[in-house]
């Protein structure tokens, strides 16, 4: 059984779940405004879910699905409805909070926004509807109905750096992130510590495929693709992106030079069919399983028992993993669970920040 820990957490809820993955993707705007599947068809008791996507939204392989896929499974097993709304990359500050409002003003609870993006926005809708309960995924909110739903993605990260160092024939590798934050420093920083931990002379190369409030990096295949060949140009030959629906790009890219291998993110991209023609390059994917922390949440409020503070899904309890569709990290496997054990253990720090 999975365990979470929880951090200045009230209203407990627990359960034994299936772990799956998830996801980063589609790149198209027009399902920007109202992305929604709304359904009242659920069992008797169901609940309400408005999900407020990141940029991207439903279908972007990665990120946003992963969320996607714990918000099917609640609606599946508990019953109710759902309606989803998805981000556009020229978004304001006004533009989340409104679609988080929205929702909670429309009756849905929770309201779970996807993506860090949301912080700001959802405090200040926790203070307008302080009988809804919101949740957000990797970031933190201090209100008293947030369910703050985070990850140790650089520990996951690390260990995709292990396995980047293991394979690498050239001893130069790449790390592509869509936008320059703290939450994808935390990617780059796991997995530059798992390939110097592993083999401090190999070379890692560092690509931002955008900054700041710029969101585009997340969306933007094309760009994933040119960082990606240049990249193997200069003679790298392991690529990990961590860039939603950008590092499909990344993918192609090193689909396109024999030997090279690329690290999928978020979900398990080698079984993504959009990747189906692909998929014999990604070596592996570094996930989080953001369906888990929705779900937990879901059921938290059916049950009358919402979570909230902090909740942290770690690689202990397997929150965040590696994985191993295709058989491609077989022969390196004990000692990518050493290092893993490791990290357990506490005997290995995995640093947040490059």
């Amino acid at each position: 059984m999975r365990r979470v820990t929880k951090v200045a957490a009230s209203g407990i809820a627990s359960a034994a779940l299936a772990l799956s993955l998830a996801a980063c993707g589609s790149t198209s705007e027009q399902k920007a405004q109202e992305d929604s599947s709304s359904s009242g068809a659920g069992a008797a008791g169901g609940v309400k879910v408005g999900v407020a996507y990141d940029v991207g939204g439903r279908g972007d392989h990665s990120f946003n699905d992963s969320a996607a896929r714990g918000i099917d499974k609640a609606k599946k097993e508990l019953g109710g409805s759902v309606k989803e709304l998805t981000a556009k990359t020229t978004d304001t500050e006004a533009d989340r909070l409104d679609r988080l409002s929205q929702l909670a003003e429309a009756g849905y609870n929770p309201v779970v926004g996807i993506g860090y993006a949301y912080a700001n926005s959802m405090k200040q809708a926790a203070q307008k509807y302080p009988g809804t309960t919101f949740g957000i995924v990797d970031s933190s909110v201090d209100a008293k109905n947030v369910d703050s739903i985070v990850f140790t993605e650089e520990q996951s990260s690390y260990l995709g750096g292990v396995a980047a160092a293991l394979k690498t024939k050239t001893d130069q590798v790449g790390f592509i992130g869509g936008v320059d934050v703290p939450l994808i420093k935390k990617f780059q920083a796991g997995y530059e510590q798992g390939v110097r931990d592993t083999d401090p002379k190999i070379k890692v190369d560092v690509q931002y495929l955008s900054h700041g409030s710029d969101t585009s990096g997340f969306a933007s295949p094309d760009k994933g693709q040119a960082a990606a060949q240049g990249m193997l140009d200069k003679g790298a030959d392991v690529i990990f992106a961590a860039a939603g629906s950008s590092g499909s790009g990344s993918i192609e890219a090193v689909h396109g030079k024999k030997g090279a291998w690329a690290i999928g993110v978020d979900s398990d991209q080698y079984q993504q069919p959009s990747l189906a023609q692909y998929k014999t390059s990604i070596m592996t994917s570094v996930v989080k399983n953001v369906d888990v922390g929705v779900y937990d949440l879901v059921k938290s409020v059916h049950d009358k028992k919402p979570l909230t503070g902090t909740n942290t899904y770690s690689l202990a309890e397997n929150g965040v993993s590696l994985t191993t569709s295709g058989g491609y990290i077989k022969d390196i496997q004990a000692k990518i669970d050493a290092a893993k054990q490791k990290i357990v253990d506490g005997k290995v720090k995995v640093k947040t920040t490059p």
